[in-house]
């Protein structure tokens, strides 16, 4: 008898799209980029991708962070930030965020090395980790019902935070779906040759 490891639907990893414009004089069309959130392990892999021509600003709008988040049951040091902007730091911060009418946040990934506003604007991904912790922890609404922040200047010059309510909703991801169609039909063509059809 010839075993069959099929893997059921994995599901795409969870993305927010940040839509909601809060910068002086408008943001532009969105949406202005995404947060993926992927569950490895025990530990949750953040990534921020800004829109074509977008970039993470540093402002007083925006507490002077480049991303906002809340997180269940951790702590500062659960948070791993990659140095992905050449010259740069990037660092996790933590305090009482609330900047510009988006609510509460609890952490932030700042730029520790630039400069305030636009003048070291950068547009690559900020790549973070959460050790013990789930998707779960880092997706409970704020208190006006924002999950993400950040600050971004716009390709019209205009800077402030824009926001992500809720995640798209979950499809499964093409590299899944290929691979649940090669098992279906693995399935198919043992089921034939057998004479179970």
């Amino acid at each position: 008898m010839v075993g069959l490891v099929v893997a059921g639907p994995a599901y795409a990893n969870t993305i927010f799209d940040l839509t909601s414009d809060h910068c002086t004089g408008g943001c532009g069309t969105p949406p202005f980029g995404t947060v993926t959130l992927a569950q490895n392990g025990s530990t949750v892999d953040v990534t921020v991708d800004l829109a074509d021509g977008y970039a993470f600003a540093k402002t007083g709008a925006a507490d002077f962070q480049a991303f906002k988040f809340n997180g269940t049951a951790i702590v500062l040091g659960d948070v791993t930030v990659d140095q992905t902007v050449l010259g740069q730091t990037l660092a996790a911060t933590t305090g009482a965020l609330n900047g510009d009418g988006t609510g509460n946040f609890l952490f932030g990934i700042e730029c520790s090395t630039c400069g305030n506003g636009g003048s070291d604007a950068f547009s690559d991904n900020i790549v973070f980790h959460v050790a013990d912790a789930t998707i779960a922890d880092l997706t409970v609404p704020n208190n006006l019902g924002n999950v993400f922040v950040a600050d971004v200047l716009t390709p019209n010059g205009n800077t402030g935070p824009v926001d992500a309510t809720t995640p798209r909703n979950g499809v499964p991801e093409p590299a899944s779906l290929m691979l649940l169609g090669a098992g279906l039909a693995a399935i198919g063509i043992w089921r034939r040759k057998s004479g179970q059809i």
